[in-house]
């Protein structure tokens, strides 16, 4: 990235220009598998056990045998891999009076989790198909003339969740903004005024309702507008796993310039489909 015709303020205001979208869905995961990733192509085994058999005790009569624990191994695959390559002319370094390569690497680490944060949300087609509110054929209409409805559908994906026997702490829900927009409507949800909201409103998340934590994000799966996929879920539902494996300064060859390249590993998986729900929706 070579700044041609620098002009420290016209440099400065772009710095501060930049509009980010949230990330949010590495907050709702688990990330108890991480251990140590060297390359890509790393795998972590999840280990699962399954059902253990309840029997009915009878005075003076020998139990049954042990019965041998039968468990169920997932695998998660470090199979994504991006990187950040860029530099900063000496010319324009010395002209400069904000950290460029500070700002730089920032937009670098953004950007780095903007890609695994649409990773993540991509994982919605592996939600169990038995709890999905809506489809891609039958989206759900929510009008803006009736924003309460938006509530009522949380109502609907929390339901999914407790029939899935699924916990019913630390929930999560990630919602696009119209969404959030028709909750702030509805005063089922903006009812603030206990310690625990304000501390909600503190810590990033945008609110809580039907016993979910509710995120906002830009970066909710959608067709062009249309067909929102809003997951919610629990953070036992999906495995996520990074690690930044090289950062690297170095002098191009060919340039007088200060270059940084690096290189981020990472892999996430659906491994309890029923431990997520799936509303598909419309803004309309």
């Amino acid at each position: 990235m070579t700044i041609n015709n620098f002009i420290p303020t016209v440099w400065s205001a772009r710095i501060l220009a930049y509009l980010d979208k949230a990330h949010v869905y590495a907050a709702c995961v688990n990330r108890d598998y991480e251990g140590e990733i060297q390359q890509q192509g790393d795998t972590v085994k999840i280990n699962q056990i399954g059902p253990v058999t309840i029997g009915t005790y009878i005075k003076n009569t020998d139990i049954g045998s042990p019965e041998t624990l039968t468990d169920a191994q997932q695998i998660l695959t470090i199979d994504q891999a991006k990187y950040f390559n860029f530099a900063v002319d000496d010319v324009d370094k010395a002209q400069t009076k904000p950290k460029v390569m500070d700002a730089a690497m920032g937009r670098a680490a953004y950007g780095l989790n903007d890609n695994s944060d649409n990773y993540i949300g991509s994982l919605y087609t592996g939600v169990d198909a038995g709890n999905l509110v809506g489809s891609d054929g039958t989206p759900i209409s929510l009008p803006p003339s009736t924003p309460a409805l938006a509530y009522e559908q949380l109502v609907s994906l929390a339901q999914k969740l407790d029939e899935s026997s699924v916990p019913q702490d630390n929930r999560w829900c990630v919602v696009p903004p119209w969404f959030y927009a028709y909750l702030r409507k509805d005063q089922r949800f903006v009812g603030y005024g206990t310690q625990d909201n304000m501390t909600v409103l503190r810590t990033g998340r945008v609110g809580d309702a039907c016993g979910f934590s509710i995120y906002m994000s830009n970066n909710v799966p959608n067709t062009t507008g249309t067909k929102y996929k809003i997951m919610a879920g629990h953070p036992m539902a999906i495995a996520y796993a990074e690690q930044i494996v090289e950062v690297e300064a170095y002098r191009p060859e060919k340039r007088f310039a200060d270059a940084v390249k690096g290189l981020l590993l990472f892999g996430s998986k659906l491994i309890i489909p029923k431990a997520t729900a799936l509303l598909t929706a419309n803004p309309s």
